[in-house]
């Protein structure tokens, strides 16, 4: 039976003092703070940058419609982006991983297909399996024959192309038809590719040249272009020219560019129009989303002028790790540089646990540094004189730097230690 009276009205209040829950510490402004300075200090991911206060104020005077129905500031950042991009539409979502799910969901219409990628791409090793599950669809991963990037030879070599499924022709000239495993897996229908991809920049006249090939074949193009602001920034290419080429681009906020959360995925209209619908059905229909696309707007205006720093930062680490001895793996082309520092007879166990126990810690994850706007060109000299002072412990104790490399064009660069966290 409901309460009454002052019995109900004492019941809601008991309520209400259950329910209510300050998140703030007693030392919030300070602890802020700190986690700033230990951001600037970290070269694990450029996703951990925090917004900036003068970040905040703008934001703070965002719209405040319902982006289900109907957010203007919201539709305003869509509106740039596709200008931007020389795209028709565009549609701001939570993550790049959505973002990349729900582009390559919107393109995949009827199974059996496959996606082809680089075997280091992101939607190969860290969305959770997602081609499988939201798509059904098998991923087909190459290993790019330079070491670098995928290139034409590369798609042409593994892409499953018709539909016979169990003969292939090599060429009308061919005198004997063969029988190889490739040819009866799924058709593959769209070709992702990543720019940039462990900091690194793909060359933008060969991927005209997997895209000519990809339309002239019927098949679609999908880019995820989390860091195509760092290709950009450095070569001084329009966003547009970049995104040409492809049906379907992924661009994100939050990695390099500072803002907390949120992507966007452009395409047509009718693309948007369907990923749209697919965006609700995973579950990524939001409601408030001024404050999210405001603070996405101030990261383009204000940090992406930004990004050339951090590329001039993250060679002078790249630069004087390499004069130490440290193997490069991966150089720095934007704002990641990837290194072995074995050769000094330094483990990456050791570096992370000796940075760690610095006066003022530097939080490294293993082989992948990377240098994001938040990052301190003090903590970039640092690990430059931590590295230089493991290599001289090294030398008296009579270790004998060593140039040589075991390493092939398969193994992967990207060696975690022991307290590294995931990639994001």
């Amino acid at each position: 039976m409901a309460l009454v009276n002052g019995d109900l009205s004492a019941a809601r209040a008991a309520i209400a003092d259950q329910v209510k829950f300050d998140i703030l510490t007693e030392t919030q402004e300070v602890d802020n703070e700190n986690a700033r300075n230990e951001i600037a200090r970290s070269f694990i991911s450029d996703t951990i940058t925090v917004p900036s206060k003068e970040m905040y104020t703008y934001a703070s005077l965002a719209s405040v419609g319902d982006d289900v129905y109907h957010e203007p500031c919201t539709l305003a950042l869509e509106v740039h982006m596709a200008k931007l991009t020389g795209k028709e539409a565009a549609l701001f979502v939570p993550s790049g991983t959505m973002s990349n799910q729900l582009a390559l969901r919107t393109h995949l219409k009827q199974p059996p297909y496959s996606v082809l990628c680089d075997h280091r791409g992101h939607i190969n090793c860290y969305e959770a399996g997602g081609i499988a599950f939201h798509s059904g669809a098998h991923t087909i991963p190459v290993i790019p024959s330079n070491g670098h990037h995928l290139t034409l030879a590369d798609v042409e070599e593994h892409i499953t192309l018709g539909t016979d499924l169990h003969w292939y022709e090599p060429s009308s000239s061919a005198d004997v038809w063969i029988f190889p495993e490739l040819y009866v897996s799924a058709t593959t229908e769209v070709i992702a590719l990543e720019n940039t991809l462990n900091g690194t920049i793909f060359p933008q006249d060969e991927i005209v040249k997997i895209s000519q090939f990809a339309h002239t074949n019927g098949l679609k193009m999908h880019l995820d272009g989390a860091r195509l602001w760092h290709v950009a920034a450095e070569t001084g290419t329009p966003l547009k020219t970049l995104c040409d080429p492809f049906d379907s681009v992924s661009l994100c906020f939050s990695k390099g560019l500072g803002a907390p959360v949120g992507s966007c995925l452009v395409g047509s209209t009718e693309f948007i129009r369907k990923a749209r619908w697919f965006r609700k059905l995973f579950g990524g229909g939001m409601r408030q989303t001024g404050v999210l696309s405001a603070s996405a707007a101030y990261a383009l205006t204000h940090n992406f002028p930004q990004l050339p720093r951090v590329h001039e930062l993250t060679r002078r680490l790249e630069s004087g790790l390499k004069e130490l001895g440290v193997k490069i793996t991966s150089g720095a082309e934007t704002c990641m540089v990837f290194i072995n520092p074995t050769p000094l007879g330094i483990s990456y166990q050791e570096l992370v646990t000796r940075a760690s126990e610095l006066p003022a810690p530097i939080k490294l994850g293993g082989s992948r540094l990377v240098v994001h706007i938040q990052t301190s060109p003090q903590a970039v000299e640092d690990l430059i004189e931590l590295v230089r002072v493991l290599a001289d412990e090294k030398a008296k104790a009579g270790f004998v730097p060593s140039s040589e490399s075991t390493s092939t064009a398969s193994q992967s660069i990207y060696v975690r230690s022991i307290r590294a966290e995931k990639k994001a």
